[in-house]
């Protein structure tokens, strides 16, 4: 029907693309934590802000583990609070001490494990602070604990223990010095499988995870 028109577009017709686009990609690291008092109910935290389930479930659709086990293990680390650290201590009361970890971030991901991570990905410019890149790390982390150790990935409570004592620690069972993890991974496999039943009842879930040309 427009066949001879020719179309060109305008400068502002780039502006707005080139907003569109940036709006898609800083989505990541614009994404705000969560009310504490919604932190049990996944619903609501995907209410707050969309992003939560749109990262997860790119995430779960790249590695395999179930948005419910991402969001718990971001529960447990971070409190979804984009640059959590480890407390600090303080000589004489004001004087900073070295961070007892590395740890940083949605995912509490150390620099070993997050330098893996970008190396084994080729995402090199990935941030700890950015959420779609935490979940990212985190599903590709329990992938490589399904294959080197043969976890399932519907097995949150081994998942976390893999996840917090490395790859060869878990197969060296140094978890088991440490009655203290046991009990918080099976706090993880409890919130896992209480967001597991509430996703089967959230109204509404984002059905679009990207952005053309950005997918």
């Amino acid at each position: 029907m427009f066949k001879g028109l020719k179309y060109k577009p305008t400068l502002s017709v780039f502006k707005a693309f080139a907003l569109t686009a940036s709006l898609g990609l800083l989505a990541g690291c614009a994404t705000q934590p969560p009310p504490a008092n919604t932190h049990s109910n996944i619903c609501k935290i995907i209410e707050h802000d969309r992003n939560w389930y749109i990262a997860a479930k790119k995430s779960e659709k790249k590695w395999g583990t179930p948005v419910a086990t991402l969001k718990a293990f971001v529960h447990q680390e971070s409190r979804f609070v984009h640059n959590a650290r480890p407390p600090r201590d303080y000589a004489l009361g004001f004087i900073p001490l070295p961070r007892k970890s590395s740890a940083y971030g949605f995912a509490q991901a150390q620099d070993p494990a997050w330098h893996d991570y970008q190396k084994a990905t080729g995402k090199f410019n990935a941030r700890r602070n950015n959420v779609n890149d935490a979940l990212d790390f985190i599903g590709w982390y329990n992938s490589v604990s399904n294959q080197r150790n043969g976890i399932s990935l519907n097995d949150p409570y081994n998942l976390y223990l893999a996840y917090h004592e490395g790859h060869g620690g878990y197969r060296r069972k140094t978890y088991n010095q440490k009655p203290w993890l046991l009990d918080v991974a099976k706090r993880v496999e409890r919130q896992s499988r209480m967001y597991d039943q509430q996703l089967k009842n959230c109204p509404n879930l984002p059905r679009r995870f990207c952005i053309w040309p950005f997918c």
